[in-house]
């Protein structure tokens, strides 16, 4: 097994985490592949040619590369993240937009970008949000929620993916115990368990499916439906109307 990460502190998204980060995600989120797929398919029926597909917290770029080999040049991609190594890698794995027939046309960029206090100047037809916002405190998120919206196109969506709390504390619990389970079956021991949890402590804060839901029609969106739910995982996409 590839991923050998014991966090020791609070949670990083350093060099040894970026290294193993696609097998950790395949290990500790349910339904993964499901969710990636789900998340592209629905995506792509919003969209539209010569406008911008954007990442936010790409880390490796899984997420946004099969946009990037669907549409080619007919779009631009933006990909967002405050973490060196993840946006070194995800670099490495574009660099070769930057050659043959592309040579240098700036389809790709790739820039380090703190979402609680910039946002960049884009006119996006699908934007991702995969495990990212969770990453933020929470005082923020409606304001970058607000950015995501006013930097969409009119008919453009927005792919929302979260971990979530249940709605009380017994449910919670109870999800929270189904998930351990699934990842002791994918060979995480409990200690790395326990480690992991710790580190997040305070790292990721999550809130629950029906906060989150009003979070997007607070900022403007009127249409939001769940596409994806697996117990303590949620994925939404949120359309912004036409004019």
């Amino acid at each position: 097994m590839q991923d050998q990460v014991m966090p020791d502190g609070k949670w990083e998204f350093n060099e040894s985490v970026a290294d193993v980060f696609d097998d950790m995600l395949q290990r500790s989120i349910p339904q993964y592949n499901v969710m990636r797929k789900l998340s592209f398919d629905l995506a792509c029926k919003f969209h539209k040619r010569n406008t911008s597909i954007v990442d936010l917290g790409c880390s490796r770029g899984e997420a946004i590369a099969p946009f990037i080999d669907k549409y080619g040049c007919l779009n631009t991609y933006t990909l967002l993240d405050v973490s060196e190594p993840m946006l070194e890698a995800a670099r490495e794995r574009f660099s070769y937009m930057l050659e043959g027939p592309y040579n240098g046309s700036g389809l790709v960029t790739i820039n380090n970008i703190d979402l609680r206090s910039d946002y960049p100047h884009i006119r996006a037809c699908i934007t991702l949000c995969v495990l990212t916002l969770q990453f933020t405190p929470i005082e923020y998120r409606l304001s970058i929620l607000k950015n995501i919206y006013d930097h969409i196109i009119d008919g453009g969506c927005l792919i929302l993916v979260e971990k979530v709390i249940g709605a009380s504390a017994e449910i919670d619990s109870t999800m929270i115990e189904l998930y351990y389970n699934l990842k002791r079956d994918n060979g995480y021991t409990d200690e790395q368990i326990e480690r992991k949890r710790l580190s997040l402590e305070g790292a990721l804060v999550p809130v629950t499916a029906k906060w989150n839901e009003e979070m997007l029609k607070i900022t403007g969106f009127s249409q939001v439906d769940c596409f994806w739910r697996w117990m303590n995982f949620a994925g939404w996409i949120a359309v912004k109307d036409k004019a």
